[in-house]
């Protein structure tokens, strides 16, 4: 993924963004990266979905909201989670952005 390209397309765009840099295989240490710092929003690309060209949007806000109240059946349906074409990522995160 090339998550430098994502970064700067979102800065041009008047989006702050980040790049976890830390050990890109431990999954879950970059989604507690997030949450520390307070992102309203992940972006997720492994292989399979470079080679689709898509990424995965993770709603850091909603995810949290629907995880207070939720069961574990509801939190896994959730609409938090997404797939999007690569070249719609700022107009999606936008749209979170702006609820």
């Amino acid at each position: 993924a090339d998550y430098q390209a994502m970064a700067t397309e979102l800065r041009n765009e008047g989006i702050r963004a980040e790049v976890y840099l830390g050990n890109p295989k431990n999954f879950g240490n970059q989604l507690k990266y997030a949450d520390r710092r307070g992102s309203p929003v992940a972006i997720i690309q492994g292989s399979e979905e470079a080679v689709r060209g898509v990424v995965q949007v993770k709603d850091l806000i909603l995810g949290a909201k629907i995880a207070e109240t939720a069961t574990h059946e509801e939190w896994k349906d959730q609409p938090a989670q997404f797939e999007c074409p690569r070249d719609e990522l700022v107009a999606r995160v936008r749209e979170i952005l702006n609820r």
